[in-house]
C-alpha cells in the first residue's frame, strides 16, 4: 500500500513544511520526503510518531472511507409486484439495505391482501400509512392504523399486516434489523 501521497495531505492540511514535520518527529527532512514519494517505508512505530505529530493514529490513517450513495431514484429501487398474497407491490426503497441496519419499503396491499406471516425476530419496526387502512396482526393481538397514522412494535411473536377494506393500502415500513 502506497501512504506516501496520503502523509503528504495530511502534513499540508496541518500547514506544516517536511522540516517542521521531521523536528517534530527527530527525523530528517530527507526521510519524510521519501516516504511522502514512496520510495522508503517507515517501521510501525516511525509511522506511529508521523501520525501522532499530525494529528491521526493507525486506525483513522487506515480507515476505508467510501463514498456511499445518498439518493436512490427509480433505477436504483427493486419492485416486486404482484407476489402472491398482497394483491399489490413491494418496493425496497434502498438497495442492498440489508447490509444497513434498518430496510424501509414501500407497500401496497390490494384489497384482502397480506404480507407474509414472518417469524419472531429481534429489532422493531415501524410504517406509515400513506393511503387506505391496515390490520397489523401480532401473534393473537389485531391491531388497525388508518391513512395518516404511524406504528412501531417489537416483533416478538408470528406477525404479518392484511388489507381488509375496500380500497387499496400503501404504507411505508422499516424494519431493524432488516429482514424483508
Amino acid at each position: 500500500m502506497l501512504i506516501g501521497e496520503r502523509l503528504k495531505q495530511l502534513r499540508l492540511q496541518r500547514g506544516l513544511t517536511q522540516e517542521e514535520l521531521a523536528d517534530r518527529c527527530e527525523l530528517s527532512k530527507g526521510f519524510i520526503s521519501l516516504v511522502e514519494r514512496d520510495l522508503t517505508s517507515p517501521s510501525i512505530t516511525t509511522l506511529q510518531d508521523i501520525l501522532v505529530s499530525l494529528g491521526s493514529d493507525l486506525s483513522r490513517f487506515f480507515a476505508v472511507v467510501t463514498d456511499d450513495k445518498i439518493v436512490f431514484g427509480e433505477d436504483d429501487i427493486s419492485v416486486k409486484e404482484d407476489e402472491e398474497g398482497i394483491k399489490g407491490y413491494i418496493r425496497w426503497l434502498v438497495p442492498a439495505a440489508q447490509k444497513n441496519e434498518m430496510e424501509p419499503i414501500l407497500v401496497q396491499l390490494g384489497p384482502g391482501g397480506e404480507t407474509e406471516l414472518q417469524d419472531p425476530h429481534e429489532g422493531e419496526e415501524i410504517g406509515y400509512v400513506l393511503s387506505g387502512s391496515l390490520v397489523i396482526e401480532l401473534g393473537q393481538k389485531r391491531v388497525k392504523a388508518k391513512k395518516d397514522e404511524s406504528f412501531c412494535y417489537k416483533p416478538t411473536q408470528p406477525h404479518r399486516i392484511t388489507n381488509p377494506g375496500k380500497i387499496p393500502c400503501r404504507f411505508l415500513w422499516v424494519s431493524t434489523p432488516p429482514t424483508f
